[in-house]
C-alpha cells in the first residue's frame, strides 16, 4: 500500500454534510461554538490536523451528534 500524502491522515470530517443536513451555516456554528469560521471551514474542508477535545464536544453537541458521526475513516486510496 502506497504512503498516504503528508496531509492525508485518512480521517474524513463529515462536517460540511452534517450542517448541510441540519439546514445550518458554518457562521451559525461558528456562533454556537465560539471556533472561527476560518478555523472551522478548515476542519471542514479535510485540512486539519488537529482538533481540541473541547472543540469536538462543542461541535457535537452544537450539532447533536457523536464524535463518529462527525469524523470517519477516509475511504480515499
Amino acid at each position: 500500500m502506497p504512503a498516504a500524502p503528508e496531509d492525508d491522515f485518512g480521517i474524513h470530517c463529515q462536517l460540511e454534510e452534517l450542517l448541510e443536513q441540519r439546514g445550518m451555516t458554518l457562521t451559525r456554528l461558528s456562533v454556537l461554538v465560539g471556533v472561527s469560521i476560518v478555523s472551522l471551514s478548515v476542519l471542514k474542508n479535510d485540512r486539519a490536523k488537529a482538533i481540541r477535545y473541547s472543540t469536538l464536544r462543542a461541535i457535537c453537541d452544537a450539532l447533536d451528534c457523536d464524535v463518529g458521526d462527525l469524523l470517519g475513516i477516509s475511504s480515499r486510496s
